[in-house]
């Protein structure tokens, strides 16, 4: 049982690049973060100057931004980074015939959503973070 869980946490490490954005998932501490060679220089750069100094090193990606304060300078970081968050949220579906039952529906939120919604609200909707996406034009103009 351990054994999958951990591969199921060692899923949502990963990084990707398309010719505009890079996205990194949520499961990474900040540590591993810095740590890893294949994410991109400038990231890890900015991540290591700014972040780390208001978190702490083995918090992960999840967590931090989980609990981000929507007055923070990391927020006007991100903002100006264009992040954006994949996130699981619960859903009502309702059926045809009247009965209703709850599925994972996955959105795309902007760091201002995100933060805007406390974390008592993440918490009643079910939000899972997935992924952290980042623009490359933003992040070099930085």
């Amino acid at each position: 049982m351990q054994s999958m869980q951990r591969k199921t946490y060692e899923d949502f490490k990963y990084s990707l690049q398309d010719t505009g954005r890079i996205y990194v998932g949520c499961k990474y501490t900040l540590g591993e973060l810095l740590d890893e060679e294949d994410i991109l220089f400038k990231f890890r750069l900015v991540m290591e100057k700014y972040v780390l100094d208001k978190a702490d090193r083995d918090d992960t990606l999840e967590t931090h931004l989980y609990y981000l304060a929507p007055d923070s300078f990391l927020v006007k970081l991100y903002k100006q980074m264009k992040a954006r968050v994949k996130v699981n949220v619960i859903e009502e579906k309702r059926s045809i015939f009247g009965g209703s039952r709850s599925r994972y529906v996955t959105k795309q939120l902007d760091i201002g959503q995100l933060t805007a919604m406390d974390p008592s609200q993440k918490e009643k909707q079910g939000l899972v973070i997935q992924e952290l996406s980042v623009s490359k034009l933003a992040l070099a103009g930085l």
